[in-house]
């Protein structure tokens, strides 16, 4: 255990009465250098602001209290076990892993002992988010094996040290970073050597129902329009973000899901259950309620089905990238060809 607790300082967003609660991480004697060293407090200050932050924290600390009232999310449920049926595909175990804010709580309930994993992390910004997790009752052998730690942190900042971990997951988190490639490059640093990151991040087409309905009432009814929904990467910048990040062997694909709702307010309360509610620097935070209304109304009618509910389209990118090792297969070195294409063609013709 006490090798385990090496690897992490006790991060600074931790009060003292959160840290008495909170399983303690004491700080390594270590040389080896964090993740975020050299600065990282003067890049935050310098980097432009899409997202606060802050607020999203205060949105997932009302998520909590909202999970604690409802029953298990299907959908998010769903993109978890796509997560985690990744695990199963390789036959590398990662004794170390450290799981990302944004779905902890049901990637630990539906882990099932995948991946050959010993050492668990689970991080969120939102301590309340930490606490439900680590309080939760799981029926399941293969958690009670698992020895498991709970930290608030900041994906922007990972207090985590270089080359100590064998296993970065992030599910439905990422998207909501200022600085994506910052984070997915400090992910990569904390990796060892042939480590795993898998990430799962909401695509552009997320939201796109509301989208629509959000513009036409604004325009209908305020003359103009303000971000309500916050932008989203594109598919097809997914394998730049991963070869960007220095990561090798990307690979991304994307799956659709649509989900039924009763009505459009049931839809914005699923968000905030979520933890999905809009947290643009530069929204409008006023949001009248004739215009919430009108896009109810045009929501229902532009996309509402024969029996009354409203489809919500949620894209989701899936993303696995692998730490640079040795024995990972290299592309050969351009002109190292020995056969040409030409022999090839008069070898087997135009077949």
């Amino acid at each position: 255990m006490g090798g385990f607790n090496n690897l992490f300082h006790t991060f600074s967003l931790l009060t003292r009465t959160q840290r008495n609660s909170l399983r303690s991480i004491s700080s390594s004697s270590s040389s080896r250098s964090f993740c975020t060293d050299n600065g990282a407090d003067g890049l935050q200050n310098s980097r432009v602001k899409i997202f606060d932050r802050d607020l999203k924290r205060k949105q997932r600390d009302r998520a909590t209290w909202l999970m604690g009232q409802t029953q298990n999310d299907s959908f998010v449920d769903a993109v978890v076990e796509n997560v985690l049926d990744r695990l199963e595909d390789c036959k590398k175990l990662f004794p170390t892993t450290l799981c990302l804010g944004g779905s902890i709580l049901p990637i630990r309930r539906l882990l099932r002992g995948r991946g050959g994993i010993e050492k668990l992390i689970m991080m969120d910004t939102s301590y309340d988010m930490v606490k439900l997790c680590k309080d939760a009752e799981l029926d399941d052998a293969h958690n009670e094996k698992i020895e498991t730690s709970f930290i608030v942190g900041d994906e922007e900042f990972l207090p985590v040290k270089e080359n100590s971990l064998d296993l970065v997951i992030s599910c439905l988190g990422l998207h909501w970073t200022n600085d994506l490639p910052g984070a997915m490059i400090q992910s990569r640093l904390a990796l060892k050597p042939d480590g795993l990151f898998l990430g799962a991040i909401l695509g552009g087409e997320t939201l796109k129902e509301l989208r629509i309905a959000c513009t036409v009432a604004q325009m209908e009814r305020e003359g103009g329009i303000s971000p309500r929904i916050s932008p989203l990467a594109q598919v097809r910048d997914a394998g730049n973000l991963l070869t960007r990040a220095g990561f090798t062997l990307p690979g991304v694909d994307v799956d659709e899901y649509v989900v039924k709702y009763e009505s459009a307010l049931e839809l914005i309360e699923h968000l905030r259950t979520m933890g999905e509610t809009n947290a643009l620097v530069q929204r409008n935070k006023l949001l009248k309620r004739e215009t919430a209304l009108a896009t109810a109304a045009i929501y229902e009618s532009m996309f509402g089905a024969e029996d009354g509910s409203v489809p919500a389209t949620y894209q989701v990118i899936y993303m696995t990238g692998w730490k640079e090792h040795e024995s990972q297969p290299r592309a050969k070195r351009r002109g190292s060809a020995t056969v040409s294409f030409n022999d090839i063609k008069k070898q087997f013709g135009n077949t």
